[in-house]
């Protein structure tokens, strides 16, 4: 019987060497100096091999109960070269059809039709919240309570919205992987309920003709640089997302026509935004700086990248407004708000070109030109309204 000293001092030879142990126990040493542990048995009548690991790192009384492990397996009738094999691909299943596995499979296959902000936002919110408490697991073993906890560790830290988004993600997921076979049911589907509503809360607008006619004014007089203030100007005569109004590019934008056509990020569908002849103006003024540029609104540095989304809070930070009094957002409450109260626009009109999603009667969604000259007609009113609000003029008119 081998010694561990004697498995240290063993030196290769020229050639393979073999110290045997015990009941088909032996150390392998090759030329080059490597130590396999190796147990010969035989299964059936025929004679086989199962490696049992390496030396140092499996040390002489490892090896040995590493052998006694496969001789009970032998005892019963298994063959443990088999077994090995089994439980490996029996790990390889179980890591294919963890949750974690599943989401990202998910993930890359329908993350294509989707915006960049959109797919990374998902990924990171799985790989944060979700993948740490529940990645590992396989997926179809995942129970309405284990999901749960997974969530109330989000809810916890007060996010009470993320959660409810988490849960929708998870929920897609699990469905996906009912539809590939790989579980039975979607345990989100139990927790309707389970988790606190969400907060209602609105982006923080001025609706006070007079206050945005004091708004309209403070922008024109802003010190800042004249992209920035191009920016603030626009902002409130086309009421775009933040996100979509830096992104902006001057090959989406047809002057002659009177057009900017993109496609909305939060829902990744195109849209057509009538430009009003101060809008146009604004946009003139610009193109000899930034015209040059994929971007209408480039950043300071970096080139190739828009402005930060930052910039146009924090240029209304510097004009006296906080962030409970007024945001970039916010400029799209302002219009909805006096479009439908002041001015009298049709709601379906408003929340067409807030870029919301319509639907006719029949549940459809509408397209990106319907009712077009209306829009055109209420972008322009809008336009007018707000150069008589900033003139000073206590203005009511109806065009609805």
């Amino acid at each position: 019987m081998l010694t561990d000293m004697k498995v240290r001092q063993a030196k290769p030879g020229p050639n393979v060497q073999k110290l045997s142990d015990s009941q088909g126990l032996f150390l392998h040493i090759s030329p080059s100096g490597g130590k396999w542990w190796r147990l010969a048995y035989r299964y059936t009548g025929k004679q086989k091999l199962l490696s049992l690991g390496t030396y140092p790192a499996v040390s002489l009384a490892d090896a040995r109960q590493r052998r006694d492990e496969a001789k009970k397996l032998l005892a019963h009738g298994v063959d443990p070269a088999e077994n090995r094999k089994a439980t490996k691909q029996a790990r390889q299943d179980r890591a294919s059809n963890s949750f974690e596995a599943v989401a990202r499979e998910w993930h890359a296959k329908f993350s294509s039709t989707w915006s960049a902000n959109h797919s990374d936002r998902i990924i990171r919110r799985l790989e944060n919240d979700i993948f740490p408490w529940l990645g590992d697991k396989p997926i179809a073993d995942i129970t309405p309570p284990t999901l749960l906890a997974a969530l109330r560790r989000i809810e916890e830290r007060g996010a009470v919205e993320t959660a409810h988004r988490a849960m929708q993600n998870c929920g897609q997921v699990f469905r996906y992987s009912v539809a590939t076979g790989r579980a039975e049911r979607d345990p989100s589907q139990d927790l309707k309920g389970a988790l606190p509503p969400v907060a209602k809360s609105h982006f923080k607008s001025i609706t006070d003709p007079v206050q945005i006619g004091v708004l309209l004014r403070n922008i024109d007089g802003y010190s800042g640089g004249p992209v920035v203030r191009s920016a603030l100007r626009l902002a409130p005569l086309i009421f775009v997302r933040p996100g979509e109004l830096r992104h902006a590019e001057w090959a989406h934008f047809d002057l002659g026509a009177a057009e900017w056509r993109y496609t909305v990020s939060k829902t990744n569908t195109e849209h057509i935004v009538p430009l009003s002849r101060q809008a146009i103006s604004v946009l003139e003024e610009l193109q000899p700086l930034t015209g040059h540029k994929r971007y209408v609104f480039p950043a300071n540095r970096g080139e190739g990248r828009p402005m930060s989304e930052n910039t146009v809070n924090a240029a209304l930070r510097s004009l006296g407004y906080d962030k409970e009094t007024l945001t970039g957002h916010g400029f799209r409450a302002m219009a909805r708000t006096l479009l439908d109260e002041v001015l009298g626009f049709r709601p379906d009109i408003i929340e067409h070109q807030l870029a919301h999603a319509v639907r006719d009667p029949l549940g459809r969604a509408y397209n990106r030109t319907t009712h077009l000259p209306e829009r055109r007609k209420m972008m322009q009113g809008w336009a007018d309204y707000l150069d008589e609000l900033k003139a000073g003029a206590t203005v009511i008119r109806l065009y609805g």
